[in-house]
């Protein structure tokens, strides 16, 4: 059963057996009566043990995917297929099936394509279809394989899969309350008076920044119907918009009309890895400790992962690496070529530990995708030009919630 079945069952359960106590007169309950509430309070025990695993599962899918649990939603969108909406607008004509019912969900939302375009799910930033490939041997004429394209070597996608929080559907401007000061408690005599002190508060605010690209692809690539095409197609559309996404998140500038990304945040805690060590590694750890926070990831680049996993984390014998199985001292380690080194002479490694649920992530509407066979240079090819569009931004709601090291010798 889903969470909130669960939660209405347990509801029931309780409302009979206060029904069945209040139809006792003085309180005491038959045998009959007891035994029938003692099947009720084993009934209400087991559904409190399967609703704290179901919400156990809903809270690891929520850090994990850094998506809104939604399920309806997220079943819907994993149906919308890219594809269809290059071809509709190629054929000018209408979407159907799950791409129809995705736009009428999105318009019910207030949410609408600007000139013309189509509106698809944003979480195709996250998706990889896996290409197959095939042992079989080659057949005369020679079968040109699109199924097969070999891509790019591209950089991945990280720090929504790290557990940040994403508000969806936002119209204007988004301002979230936060907690800066707690009241105070005071030790007093008898007889003495307490002395008033008030929680402090202040405001962080999400605002509209866009970012998009043009691209391009032919027009028989657009019109096959197949899943691997239609893979090809998710992955160069997350590689020219999701992965600017994800490296502002990261580097962002507010300068650049990014968001402000982790290592250009106001407030964020330092540490030093220069004389690496696994003291030194406990000590940038031990900063989140004193502010209370409870990391769950610790993130890193290709050149920074080499360095920890060839550090003994002791000299003497049988000792292991600093990183190792995936994991700095004891957390998942995560390694991206998003995160880049510290430019210098030489070039220094970064190390970023934190809990990247602290990330919020604000998306306008959803990704948006125009198709435009008839554009100057690729009317003429039969090609088709595409752009996306996506808006969004992006706050770290405590900023002590991370801490960087970016002096790791290379």
């Amino acid at each position: 059963m889903q969470l909130h079945q669960i939660r209405e069952a347990r509801a029931a359960k309780v409302a009979e057996a206060r029904s069945l106590l209040a139809s006792v007169n003085g309180g005491n309950l038959t045998p009959e009566a007891q035994a029938k509430f003692d099947a009720i309070k084993g009934e209400i025990t087991s559904l409190e043990g399967q609703e704290q695993r179901a919400q156990l599962v809903e809270d690891w899918e929520r850090r994990s995917l850094g998506q809104p649990v939604d399920k309806a939603r997220n079943e819907l969108e994993g149906q919308v297929n890219v594809l269809d909406a290059i071809a509709a607008q190629i054929e000018n004509r209408s979407v159907t099936g799950a791409l129809a019912e995705f736009q009428s969900e999105a318009k019910r939302q207030g949410l609408t394509a600007r000139n013309g375009g189509v509106l698809v799910p944003t979480s195709i930033f996250e998706k990889r279809t896996t290409m197959t490939t095939t042992g079989a041997a080659a057949v005369v004429p020679d079968d040109y394989r699109a199924d097969q394209f070999i891509g790019l070597l591209r950089n991945s996608l990280i720090v929504r899969s790290l557990g940040a929080r994403v508000l969806t559907g936002l119209r204007g401007d988004t301002v979230l309350p936060k907690a800066t000061g707690a009241a105070t408690a005071y030790w007093v005599a008898e007889g003495d008076s307490l002395t008033e002190s008030n929680t402090t508060y202040s405001t962080i605010k999400l605002e509209p920044k866009t970012v998009g690209a043009l691209t391009a692809f032919s027009r028989n690539l657009a019109l096959q119907s197949n899943p691997s095409i239609e893979g090809l197609l998710r992955d160069d559309i997350s590689a020219v918009v999701g992965l600017a996404v994800d490296k502002a998140l990261i580097h962002g500038t507010a300068a650049a009309k990014q968001p402000v990304g982790i290592l250009n945040v106001s407030g964020i805690q330092t540490a030093s890895l220069a004389t690496l060590s696994w003291a030194t590694v406990v000590a940038m750890l031990e900063k989140l400790g004193l502010e209370n926070i409870s990391p769950n990831a610790v993130l890193t680049h290709a050149k920074a992962a080499t360095k920890l996993q060839t550090t003994l984390k002791d000299a003497s014998a049988g000792s292991v690496y600093l990183m190792e199985g995936g994991r700095v001292a004891g957390l998942p380690a995560y390694v991206t070529n998003q995160l880049d080194a510290k430019t210098g002479t030489p070039d220094k490694g970064r190390v970023i530990a934190g809990d990247f649920s602290q990330i919020v992530i604000g998306e306008w509407g959803v990704t948006e995708v125009l198709a435009n066979p008839y554009a100057a240079g690729y009317y003429e090819k039969g090609d088709v030009q595409l752009r996306i569009m996506h808006t969004m931004d992006a706050v770290v709601r405590h900023p002590k919630a991370f801490v960087v090291a970016d002096d790791l010798g290379l």
